[in-house]
C-alpha cells in the first residue's frame, strides 16, 4: 500500500491576488475548486481544447493508431505522374488560379 504524505506550508496571497505553488509547477494549468468561502482544493490537470476533444474518443483514436500502423508498413515513394494525373479531376483544376496562388501543376511537381 502507498503512503501519501501531505505537506502543508504557508503562502501569501499578494495584493494581485496570487500565490505561489513553486517553479516545478510553473507552466502547468490546474483546477482551482472553492469547497467552501477560504477552502480552495487545487489539483493540476490536463485541458484538452473543445476542438481537439474528438480525438479522445475511441473510434478516433483507433483510425488514427490504424492510419499510423499504415504509414509505417507504406513508407512514400516516388509518384507516378500519370497514375496522379488519370485520378485527379481535371475541369475543377484547370481554372486560372488567383493572384498569389500556387497552381496544382506546381503543387504535384514540388511533392513528386
Amino acid at each position: 500500500m502507498a503512503v501519501t504524505t501531505i505537506q502543508s506550508s504557508v503562502k501569501v496571497i499578494g495584493a494581485n491576488g496570487q500565490i505561489s505553488l513553486g517553479k516545478q509547477f510553473a507552466g502547468r494549468q490546474v483546477l482551482v475548486q472553492e469547497q467552501e468561502p477560504g477552502v480552495w482544493l487545487v489539483r493540476t490537470a490536463v485541458v484538452i481544447p473543445d476542438n481537439e476533444r474528438w480525438l479522445q474518443q475511441p473510434q478516433a483514436t483507433a483510425d488514427l493508431q490504424d492510419a499510423l500502423v499504415w504509414a509505417q508498413a507504406n513508407p512514400p515513394r516516388r509518384c507516378q505522374r500519370r497514375r496522379f494525373a488519370e485520378k485527379v479531376e481535371w475541369p475543377s483544376l484547370m481554372r486560372r488560379p488567383r493572384s498569389g496562388s500556387i497552381s496544382i501543376i506546381r503543387c504535384f511537381r514540388r511533392i513528386c
